[in-house]
């Protein structure tokens, strides 16, 4: 964290740097002014609604990448068409526009955020993960 730079201003809030990015990107990292984890480049979009959700999402997907059987990736138009009605939002992971999806023996990760913060739609990504026994949450 570095929180003796913050951005923004009285009117409109405080956003404050998560830390450097490992690799050259077009949006920085952030924590926002209610407490959110998101991303800045041209304007503001959060992705999880606190600090733990973008934790909790970072250890289902480590997890989710190390019990899964398989893992398909979807990107652009085609998330949009996922039929998630079968599926439970996992709220742990408090998505506002990156989610976490469970099924009998699948999870979905829905990624919008970087598409919406980059006016970039072709930007979104589904991970589909199956073949995990009681919603892969346990190990093994």
């Amino acid at each position: 964290m570095n929180a003796d730079m913050p951005q923004g201003s009285d009117s409109e809030g405080w956003w404050f740097s998560a830390g450097d990015e490992r690799v050259s990107m077009a949006y920085e990292f952030m924590i926002g002014p209610e407490g959110e984890f998101g991303i800045r480049a041209e304007r503001w979009t959060p992705l999880h609604a606190g600090i733990d959700g973008w934790v909790e999402s970072l250890a289902l997907a480590h997890h989710a990448a190390s019990w899964a059987k398989s893992i398909t990736k979807i990107a652009g138009e085609a998330v949009d068409a996922l039929d998630l009605e079968e599926y439970e939002p996992v709220p742990e992971v408090q998505g506002v526009t990156d989610n976490w999806w469970r099924g009998a023996e699948t999870l979905i990760a829905v990624y919008r955020g970087e598409a919406d913060c980059l006016t970039a739609p072709q930007c979104r990504t589904a991970h589909v993960y199956s073949g995990l026994a009681d919603w892969g949450l346990r190990g093994g």
